[in-house]
């Protein structure tokens, strides 16, 4: 089957959804399928290989031409050389690095005509694509790495007469972050436009239980294909000396960074730790700068900042070193987190999690046994969860055991493929 995912890139930071559909898009590969992935917006940002033929697939809707053509009208008619110099990787990338600059408004505005797209300004950048897939890529099935591309669906349909797969990934976080009335219309356009697709896919039980009612679904109607990864590399490490709990997402407030230096603090001030360490890990964009400064000068303030390591931005190897010198791991996520791949990841290496008891993480926990989970938004409930552990050294080996084998079985790359192509074998060509 020839398969072509349209994935968002970001440009400057790793992305859950960009590494799933790396690792799928190889699996897919290794088992004799033609796999293609096309970046969006932004170039994509892996850790790990890519796909042989990736050097050959241009980004389409590049965010630069995308939000020039969204402000001036002048742009929509530019000649093709300009369009290719703005999509150049070296600009979608310096653009990626500042697009905390962007406005809520200007968020708002580019959704809509996303999910509109075939009636919007964007109608030359559609036809570019629609024009490669065509000629050049000419898939069997169409993918969707996020259901914000929808509007895409009736048009990929129409032109290529190929089935079109949608992949949920936490749309509804941003979603609710725009402003109004942008907030609304783009939910009522995301309803409009979901019923095209011929497959909808989230990677958890939790999140399609989530999403389909806020969509109007049935229940049952959004398959379910649990995100996996390369396990190459990832193995157990020894445990450091002074213990170490870790952090690895991206450092910032939606993913609890804040409620885990509380708890940090809480461990050495009120339950009188004294020797562990937090170490912290992950993307950091100039956006986050700020927060990360303030929780800096917090931990500086409660005499803890030489117990507490940052690294950002870190490549494959340097995470999977990181994860294998941890005691404990914890993001405690803040919103209702469609997965969580750093939970997956952790586990891989044997290393315990600490989650809070709600969005994926009970499923993931429950499917491997590989860690504990706490009530959420609870700072001294997960520095209590912390201090027990780290006093339980037969617990935490049981758990990490767990987890590793639980990934294995439930969260690799392979059994995600396997999974993939059961829930899209009746759209397989005859």
């Amino acid at each position: 089957m020839k398969i072509v995912f349209l994935t968002a890139g970001t440009g400057s930071y790793y992305c859950g959804a960009c590494m799933r559909d790396n690792a799928l898009a190889r699996e897919l590969h290794h088992l004799g399928h033609d796999v293609t992935i096309a970046p969006m917006y932004l170039p994509l940002i892996l850790d790990e290989t890519t796909l042989d033929n990736a050097k050959d697939v241009p980004v389409f809707f590049g965010g630069i031409n995308v939000y020039l053509q969204r402000r001036l009208a002048i742009f929509r008619r530019t000649p093709a050389w300009l369009h290719r110099l703005l999509n150049s990787t070296g600009l979608l990338k310096w653009a990626a690095r500042h697009s905390h600059m962007t406005s809520a408004r200007t968020h708002g505005e580019m959704m809509l005509d996303m999910l509109n797209v075939d009636t919007g300004p964007f109608r030359r950048e559609l036809d570019k694509l629609l024009e490669w897939l065509t000629n050049v890529a000419q898939p069997d099935l169409v993918c969707l790495s996020n259901a914000l591309l929808a509007g895409f669906t009736d048009e990929l349909k129409r032109r290529l007469r190929a089935p079109v797969a949608v992949f949920f990934q936490g749309e509804d976080t941003f979603l609710d972050g725009l402003p109004e009335p942008y907030r609304t219309e783009a939910w009522a356009a995301l309803k409009r436009r979901l019923p095209a697709a011929d497959l909808l896919i989230s990677p958890t039980r939790f999140y399609a239980g989530y999403m389909a009612p806020r969509l109007g679904l049935e229940a049952g109607a959004i398959a379910v294909v649990p995100n996996g990864i390369q396990l190459a590399g990832y193995a157990a490490g020894t445990e450091p000396t002074p213990p170490a709990i870790g952090y690895l997402a991206r450092m910032s407030r939606d993913k609890g960074l804040d409620l885990l230096i509380d708890a940090f603090i809480l461990l050495a001030r009120d339950l009188g730790d004294r020797t562990t360490r937090l170490r912290i890990a992950g993307a950091a964009t100039a956006g986050d700068e700020p927060l990360i400064a303030k929780l800096q000068q917090r931990l500086a303030a409660a005499g803890l900042a030489d117990r507490a390591t940052w690294l950002p931005n870190v490549t494959r190897e340097q995470k999977i070193a990181f994860l294998r010198g941890l005691t404990l791991f914890s993001v405690p996520t803040a919103y209702p987190e469609a997965f969580g791949l750093y939970v997956v990841e952790a586990m891989a290496c044997g290393v315990p999690v600490v989650q809070p008891a709600s969005a994926a993480f009970p499923e993931i926990v429950a499917a491997t046994g590989g860690g504990v989970c706490v009530p959420p938004r609870d700072a001294a409930a997960l520095a209590a969860a912390w201090r027990d552990l780290l006093a339980d050294a037969p617990r935490r080996e049981a758990l990490g055991r767990a987890g590793r084998l639980g990934v294995e079985k439930c969260f690799s790359a392979p059994t995600m493929a396997a999974d993939f192509l059961r829930a899209t074998a009746h759209l397989a060509p005859a």
